[in-house]
């Protein structure tokens, strides 16, 4: 459904030294560097895959997606959406893809929500029955009811963004680029968002790349992951296999009924963290079951649970390891 092969975005800055004299200098001799925003990116991805695309604060990210999406020309590179050239903005390209960005808003300020939908219907020439089905729709999924007659300007932060999903929607695009859709939404109304994106991808076979600063969008909605740094994929390929290769160990967190020694809770699994009657443990994976059974029969405790280390904090490790290391291909990963 997307390639993209060698794809770049560079800008040229104009740089100017501070004060007076600085502004003086540059009105007569003005200095500028390029600044490659993306940066020779290529992959693939297949019908109705849904993929993580990660990255710092001007990684890139949303830049890829402006130029899959056609609103920027590349520098270099190619790419294809459905079988067509994004920058070519042709109308049958316009209804297979949507654009959703957190932080920008299609939606008429003063109007109900409902005006602007009936605009966009009209601009993708979506039929009365085929209109009033997909209302119907997401009204049910996003529980719409009672929000859609109201100014959008008096709608709360999470009532909004239900409403901006709805109307990129409407045209039941085969294919969406979703640039922080959960930004500042509360924890509930996040797991709604995601609710959503999930419905949809599983009854349209949407294809879906999303770009997100909460890593719970990312685990809950999609097995790969894309992550760039400085314009450069520096990781390509599946969430867990990542999580195993960066953190061999899994985290089992006790709580005890009575206190136990570090020296005793040592001889089970290095200790991570020992709080009065809190214990955290680093268990090796493939010992996670034998080392947990023998705590829970051998120790007093009251309640046990097992995780996976937070993966916010692999990612990070993985933009301090590429300083360093040889970029991974997922073959190296899977393996």
């Amino acid at each position: 459904m997307i390639e993209v092969t060698g794809l770049e975005k560079h800008y040229t800055v104009a740089e100017k030294e501070p004060g007076l004299s600085g502004s003086i200098r540059s009105f007569f001799s003005r200095k500028s560097k390029t600044v490659k925003a993306v940066d020779g990116v290529s992959f693939s991805i297949a019908s109705g895959e849904m993929v993580g695309f990660l990255g710092a604060n001007g990684a890139g990210k949303t830049t890829t997606l402006k130029m899959l999406s056609g609103l920027l020309h590349p520098t270099a590179g190619t790419a294809t959406v459905a079988g067509f050239t994004p920058f070519e903005r042709r109308a049958s390209f316009l209804k297979t893809i949507t654009l959703v960005m957190g932080q920008k808003q299609q939606l008429l300020w003063d109007l109900p929500a409902l005006d602007s939908f009936q605009v966009n219907r009209a601009i993708y020439e979506i039929s009365d029955a085929d209109y009033a089905a997909t209302m119907l729709e997401f009204t049910e999924l996003l529980d719409l009811e009672g929000i859609l007659k109201k100014q959008v300007r008096k709608l709360s932060l999470g009532e909004r963004m239900k409403c901006e999903l709805a109307a990129a929607l409407l045209h039941r695009p085969k294919v969406l680029f979703l640039d922080e859709p959960t930004i500042g939404l509360d924890v509930n109304m996040q797991v709604r968002i995601r609710e959503f994106v999930a419905a949809y991808n599983a009854r349209f076979n949407a294809t879906v790349i999303l770009t997100s600063h909460y890593m719970a969008d990312v685990t809950a909605l999609c097995k790969r992951i894309i992550v760039v740094d400085k314009g450069r994929i520096i990781f390509d390929g599946d969430l867990s296999a990542l999580i195993e290769q960066s953190s061999p160990a899994k985290i089992v967190k006790l709580q005890l009924e009575s206190s136990v020694s570090r020296e005793h809770l040592e001889t089970y699994a290095p200790v991570q963290r020992l709080d009065g009657l809190f214990a955290e443990l680093l268990v090796p994976r493939a010992e996670t079951s034998r080392v947990s059974g023998r705590l829970l029969s051998e120790l007093p405790v009251a309640d046990v649970t097992i995780e996976d280390p937070d993966i916010e904090e692999i990612i990070g490790q993985l933009f301090q390891s590429q300083r360093v290391q040889p970029l991974p291909t997922l073959e190296s990963v899977t393996q």
